[in-house]
């Protein structure tokens, strides 16, 4: 697998197998260059999940283990303070709370943050690292990586490649266990700078309110055309009842399209295609369209009012809705309290001819914390240290402290599950620790096991049909030129699924699209594959 970082119109350098950096123009891993940079893969055996996963799924915990493990047998920290720079979304916690002192008293060090608004986070990103006085740990998140950011982060921050690189990662063992995928996009310039955040395979999932499908009687769909009749035997406009909420990510993995940047591109007959090429693209905008024709759509949906989608969705407004299969504990955790009837699952994914799916697998990571390279050699390895603290696996002491706090203070077990108290709410709830480096995904909630019986079992259904796009795992900057010629699809893609233009529309587009670069970004991906092969 082949690892790409390309400045923002720069030229494509191929590395050799030491894989130097080359400021403001990029380099690429490739081949035995790419195995040098990458740590060892050593999963953890400390908890065994409940359900193991399958085929790559994320593996199921029921329940905490009691006692809880030990992961780090002494302090990682060496008296050092560290000042961390970190998105949150949601209300920031004050700095001097029970919290942090009780994560800085187990680590052994300071770790001093600054949670910045995620959604400005772009803004204060360039600013800080346009600056001299660059935090020791930043964490940016990949959709945050735009303009010369990538650049920056092959100027300022450290190469972690001696500290961590092959059998090296050994030495922090929960590190270890992170998946190689997320590692593989933690290499930036040919060099690995990142510690990831990790993620699952599959993000995303057609969301159905199993007690309202169940008090109709009606079957569940296993073809496009079934989730038609399904949408017209649920849809009840008269008492404000429709079948759908937009389903447009999700309409996509029905008929095989591929994803966004940078794994918009597929090989046919050895050419590159991109996906607004296809003739799926075109079947699953014809089919998103006879769902608004067919009034199956709940109105707001339709009109864009995106934000409220879960309101019309817990209230019977919508049966079915999308989402990241991450909201999948907080809504059934809330609505345990509200509605004791509420019931929702996850449908398996079909072909759109009831064959099966063909699912683009998600990057194993999207969010990154990086090291300032003017730090010594110590000073990485204890920050090195303390990461490893907080990538320790469910069920571990460490664990428990990073995402709960202290018991009696932050949080309380309730059933045998950490429950919140008011200043655990306040505190340890937004908890920042996690963005320096967490463990590989799973599906832990011991208060909702159920849940996370119908989440590990509906994920582990979905993996075998999984397939890498074929630029899997490249950190790929598309030339400035060409940013926004992709842009102008997603209003297009909207006006054809509501009514306002023909599926014929597409057409038109995609010749402009050709003429106003898209050959040109056509031949910048294919320099990348004839360079750097596939990562699929």
């Amino acid at each position: 697998m082949a690892v790409a970082s390309i400045a923002a119109g720069g030229p494509l350098l191929t590395a050799c197998s030491s894989s130097k950096s080359t400021s403001n123009k990029g380099s690429v891993a490739t081949g035995d260059a790419l195995k040098k940079v990458l740590p060892a893969y050593v999963p953890s055996t400390l908890v065994p999940p409940d359900i193991p996963g399958v085929n790559g799924s994320s593996p199921g915990f029921t329940k905490l283990p009691d006692p809880l493990v030990v992961s780090v047998k002494a302090k990682p920290g060496k008296g050092s303070t560290f000042k961390a720079m970190t998105p949150i979304w949601g209300t920031v916690p004050k700095k001097d709370n029970a919290y942090y002192k009780a994560v800085d008293e187990a680590l052994g060090a300071t770790v001093a943050f600054d949670p910045l608004d995620g959604t400005t986070y772009q803004e204060k990103i360039g600013a800080v690292l346009a600056s001299s006085g660059i935090p020791d740990l930043v964490t940016i998140p990949g959709w945050n990586m735009q303009g010369q950011i990538r650049n920056a982060i092959e100027n300022k921050f450290a190469d972690l490649g001696p500290y961590l690189s092959g059998d090296a990662v050994k030495k922090y063992p929960n590190l270890a266990a992170i998946p190689t995928g997320a590692w593989q996009m933690a290499v930036f310039g040919g060099k690995l700078r990142g510690l990831p955040n990790s993620g699952g395979v599959l993000g995303n999932a057609f969301f159905y309110r199993k007690d309202l499908v169940d008090a109709a009687g009606v079957a569940l769909p296993k073809t496009a055309d079934e989730l038609v009749s399904f949408g017209k035997s649920v849809t009840d406009a008269k008492n404000k009842r429709w079948a759908f909420d937009d389903l447009w990510a999700c309409i996509q993995k029905l008929y095989g399209v591929l994803p966004d940047a940078p794994h918009y591109w597929q090989l046919k007959d050895g050419k590159l295609v991109h996906k607004i090429e296809t003739q799926e693209y075109r079947e699953a905008l014809a089919f998103a369209r006879k769902l608004h024709d067919q009034k199956l759509v709940h109105p707001d949906a339709d009109a864009g009012k995106d934000g409220d989608a879960k309101i019309r969705f817990t209230s019977g407004q919508t049966v079915m809705y999308q989402d990241g299969t991450g909201g999948w504990y907080g809504m059934v955790s809330e609505q345990a309290k509200q509605n004791p009837k509420f019931a929702m699952q996850a449908l398996d994914y079909f072909a759109a001819d009831g064959g099966a799916p063909l699912l683009w697998q998600d990057d194993q990571a999207g969010i990154f914390s990086f090291i300032n390279k003017n730090l010594p050699k110590e000073k990485i390895e204890e920050l090195l240290a303390i990461a490893d603290y907080a990538a320790a696996p469910f069920g571990s002491q460490e664990f428990q402290l990073v995402n709960y706090g202290v018991e009696g203070t932050h949080y309380h077990l309730k059933d045998g599950a950490p429950v919140f108290t008011e200043q655990g709410v306040q505190e340890a709830q937004p908890a920042t620790l996690y963005f320096l480096a967490a463990p590989p995904p799973s599906i832990a909630h011991p208060d909702q096991p159920q849940m996370v019986k119908d989440y590990a079992g509906w994920m582990a259904r979905q993996a075998p049909h999984l397939k890498k796009p074929l630029f899997y795992g490249m950190q790929i900057v598309e030339p400035t030129r060409y940013a926004s010629l992709y842009t102008g699809f997603d209003d297009l893609q909207k006006d054809i699924r509501r009514g306002r233009k023909p599926v014929s529309a597409v057409e038109d587009a995609v010749s402009t699209w050709k003429k106003s670069g898209g050959e040109q970004l056509r031949a910048f991906y294919q320099g990348i594959l004839d360079k750097n092969g596939s990562g699929a």
